[in-house]
């Protein structure tokens, strides 16, 4: 018989792409109707992310780092961990990592891959440059770097 005790942990993974996907796709739309740089913040060291907000408490613009509205902090459930976040092609294991999404929609270049130790389950979001657009992918995920020659 299948219990919600098994089935439980597999969904995790899922929600915490699912919550994160949300992050990112509200974040741009944060930096496009209120005209203003927004960025995320993923914190490998603990697995954990928030949103930088440019704007103060109470508001007003945030004219130091210290000013900036932090907001939307979360941790990943247990057992779901950061593995690597690439941003412009640079891999990350550790530490704290930004990126940031512009008024006119364009975002970072970067890919946060999770993994769920126990089931040995990765999943990869891909958060493409030019648009913002979040694409998800099952798995350890890269873009392909085009060859010389590819556009001739």
């Amino acid at each position: 018989a299948i219990t919600w005790k098994s089935v439980l942990p597999r969904t995790q993974l899922n929600s915490a792409v699912r919550a994160l996907g949300s992050l990112l796709h509200g974040t741009r739309s944060d930096a496009v109707a209120r005209n203003a740089e927004f960025r995320v913040v993923y914190d490998l060291d603990y697995d954990r992310y928030w949103v930088s907000s440019p704007f103060k408490i109470g508001g007003g613009l945030a004219l130091e780092e210290e000013e900036r509205h932090i907001y939307n902090e979360t941790t990943l459930p247990a057992g779901i961990t950061f593995t690597e976040i690439v941003v412009d092609g640079r891999p990350f294991n550790d530490g704290q990592v930004q990126v940031r999404f512009s008024p006119m929609g364009t975002a970072s270049d970067h890919s946060i891959q999770l993994r769920q130790e126990i089931f040995e389950r990765d999943f990869t979001i891909e958060v493409l440059a030019l648009t913002g657009l979040i694409r998800f992918h099952k798995g350890i995920w890269a873009r392909e770097i085009p060859r010389d020659g590819a556009f001739d």
